[in-house]
């Protein structure tokens, strides 16, 4: 693990801590390592039966380092090449045979929303707010959540999302079955501990069969395939470089100049 993801076992759970608050708990290479590390080695951890995911400071996740974004638009080598083998976390997302929950405390961008998706029960602070901002960055949806996100609140909803970024609240997320409540953030780490305990509890392999049933991994994993493709070669074009560059420079992009 790294120091910006903790991990801790205790009642048959897995705790995973995003722990960069200063930097508002955007995922770092190293960070997404540690997490795909955490759920792929809990299916063969016998004292594991549940993985909690959550996060310190005011703010679930900003979602990918967009410094990261920017070196892959400007061709950065080791960039590219890193990001061509995908991102582990999305293939452990697709696999994971263990239950996932999550208890999201305050903001949830990009990743930060599509991975609930492949979560089991998810819990957000009454003051949450998801946020899956692709377009707005000249990109395209990940983690499958092209396949996802339709199926969970359909097409016109998430297309919006996509889109036109536009937020979700906690409530709305709760309404539209992307999460099982929503609770004052005081609560929360609470009641996300007390659901994944009640997992655990659960005979293993019943639980198991049954998560299994309720997914496809073969087509979670080829959506997310699909999507890397389109998703490396936006990264190239001129819109998504105009869209780091004003980001950078605090600005509004403007897309007429380049599309």
């Amino acid at each position: 693990m790294t120091d910006h993801v903790l991990a801790e076992k205790s009642n048959g759970v897995l705790t995973l801590t995003l722990n960069r608050p200063e930097k508002k708990n955007a995922l770092t290479p190293a960070m997404y390592q540690a997490l795909a590390d955490g759920i792929d080695g809990a299916e063969h951890d016998r004292e594991v039966r549940c993985v909690l995911i959550q996060a310190e400071g005011d703010m679930f996740t900003a979602g990918n380092d967009l410094g990261d974004f920017a070196a892959a638009s400007e061709g950065d080598p080791a960039t590219r090449d890193r990001r061509a083998k995908g991102n582990p976390l999305l293939a452990a997302l697709a696999r994971a045979k263990t239950p996932l929950v999550a208890a999201v405390n305050g903001r949830a961008v990009g990743v930060g929303t599509t991975m609930l998706l492949h979560c089991d029960l998810v819990y957000l602070s009454d003051d949450a707010l998801l946020t899956t901002p692709f377009v707005n960055l000249a990109l395209v949806p990940e983690a499958a959540s092209s396949l996802t996100l339709p199926a969970r609140i359909g097409h016109a909803r998430a297309f919006a999302m996509f889109v036109l970024g536009e937020a979700v609240s906690a409530q709305q997320a709760v309404d539209w079955g992307i999460a099982n409540a929503a609770v004052p953030r005081a609560e929360l780490r609470a009641r996300a501990r007390k659901a994944a305990e009640a997992v655990a509890a659960r005979p293993a392999s019943a639980v198991a069969i049954t998560k299994m049933l309720m997914r496809d991994p073969q087509g979670l994993a080829a959506r997310m395939a699909e999507e890397g493709v389109h998703f490396s070669a936006q990264l190239q074009t001129p819109d998504a470089k105009e869209a780091f560059a004003a980001f950078a420079q605090k600005r509004a992009p403007d897309f007429s100049k380049v599309s």
